[in-house]
């Protein structure tokens, strides 16, 4: 683990290093000719200097003892421990920020556009969480992830969704991601962190609909394990994609299972995979594989041209669209002095003809995103449906890498290396007749 942890840290360290020459204040305080006052804020501004370099010695420190009570010492109870902690630090007195989940939408606006920089801290809390995932699993999710904690803190009595509901609901993240992205590199909004159900709580400021958003999302989260985390968190998508080809994971049991099934029902997430055995008579289905393979491209072009015939819905949420559109439908909103929009429009000098070319080129900006987009999303759904034709093989009962949060709760129900553990499976041999 420790070989792990070092591979980790160097190449953070090497990235860090590479761009930090770029690092600089994204949005600098405008200057005003006029006597005009920049009005004060009702948040702090972010901490820049030390305190953002604190937050990612934290961040690391919390992700290293993670990994080590998960791979190391197995232990449910201290990972609880760092979770609250994470909860208190990075929720509560950090109020939410910086966040890995909304640095997506700054590292695709940051690929998109040149002149956005993005700061030091905002690429670690994205990056170093997936470099530890891809070495050890999802323990950003289980220790340091206060939007996942708040969620798993409340858990009373989870039941088990059907198989058909969560494999439809598990599609949304994959779509946020994409709209997220989309939304972001048309410089239209950060739509992660505008409809964050937890960051108004964290802040104590959280308005009526998002307070709303946010206590449903708790409230289903007393029964149904985690549901932001499952059916809508984007950078889950990416934490899963590393941690399915993680070099280790968290293991239910320390050594060889021995079937006692006490952990069949154990996980709130539904993580957990059963042993399973493929009957002699009923061998891989090839034909049924490779159909479903060549489908792949076909699911890409119809993923790319829906999203793309959608590209004027999608793009009326860009204020720029949003403006051309009032101001063709309704001109007489010109001398509407209480319209800031409008009055921020005409103080600019612009022409109305350069108002309606910039929303046209965003529109084709939407169009060509909605290709990407719902090409994505088609590659994704064809791969998904190709899997369920591949059969593998399992003796034990596995977490299941790529959804698997590394809570650690199945490892306290593996009686294997306990010191009861004869005496515990002689009462389920006894149970079994």
């Amino acid at each position: 683990m420790k070989t792990g942890l070092f591979k980790i840290l160097s190449v953070f360290s090497t990235l860090c290093i590479s761009l930090a020459v770029q690092a600089q204040q994204r949005f600098p305080r405008p200057e005003f000719e006029n006597e005009h006052q920049a009005p004060s804020l009702s948040l702090p501004e972010p901490e820049h200097g030390v305190f953002e370099y604190i937050d990612v010695f934290v961040l690391l420190i919390v992700l290293s003892l993670t990994t080590f009570f998960v791979l190391k010492k197995r232990s449910r109870r201290a990972i609880l421990y760092i979770s609250i902690f994470s909860l208190a630090y990075f929720g509560f007195y950090r109020e939410g920020c910086i966040c890995s989940i909304g640095a997506i939408q700054n590292v695709a606006l940051a690929l998109a556009d040149p002149n956005y920089v993005i700061s030091i801290s905002t690429l670690a809390f994205f990056m170093v969480p997936l470099l530890f995932a891809l070495f050890a699993g999802r323990v950003f999710c289980g220790g340091a992830c206060p939007l996942g904690i708040i969620q798993d803190l409340l858990i009373i009595k989870p039941i088990s969704l059907p198989l058909g509901i969560r494999k439809a609901l598990g599609l949304l993240p994959y779509i946020y991601l994409g709209l997220a992205i989309l939304y972001a590199t048309t410089l239209t909004d950060f739509i992660i962190c505008r409809y964050d159900p937890f960051v108004g709580i964290f802040r104590l400021d959280a308005s009526f609909n998002m307070f709303i958003l946010g206590g449903s999302f708790l409230i289903i989260g007393m029964f149904v394990g985690r549901p932001y985390c499952r059916f809508l968190c984007p950078y889950g998508v990416l934490l899963g994609w590393m941690s399915a080809v993680s070099k280790r994971h968290l293991t239910i049991t320390p050594e060889d299972c021995v079937d006692c099934k006490l952990c069949e029902h154990s996980c709130p997430m539904d993580a957990i995979k059963e042993p399973a055995i493929e009957p002699v008579s009923e061998r891989k289905d090839v034909n049924r594989l490779m159909v479903s393979m060549l489908l792949i491209p076909l699911w890409i072009f119809l993923g790319g041209y829906i999203f793309s015939s959608a590209h004027v819905f999608l793009s009326k949420g860009n204020r720029t669209v949003q403006l051309a559109e009032l101001l063709i439908t309704q001109p007489e909103l010109k001398e509407d002095l209480d319209h800031i929009d409008i009055q921020t429009f005409l103080a600019k000098g612009k022409t109305m003809d350069e108002l309606v070319t910039e929303a046209a080129f965003i529109r084709k900006q939407f169009h060509t995103g909605g290709w990407i987009l719902g090409g994505f999303l088609g590659l994704i759904f064809g791969i998904l449906f190709t899997r369920k034709t591949i059969f593998r093989h399992r003796i034990d009962w596995e977490p299941d890498k790529g959804n698997c949060v590394s809570c650690g709760r199945c490892m306290d129900y593996c009686p294997v290396g306990k010191p009861d553990f004869e005496a515990i499976m002689k009462q389920i041999n006894e149970e079994r007749g």
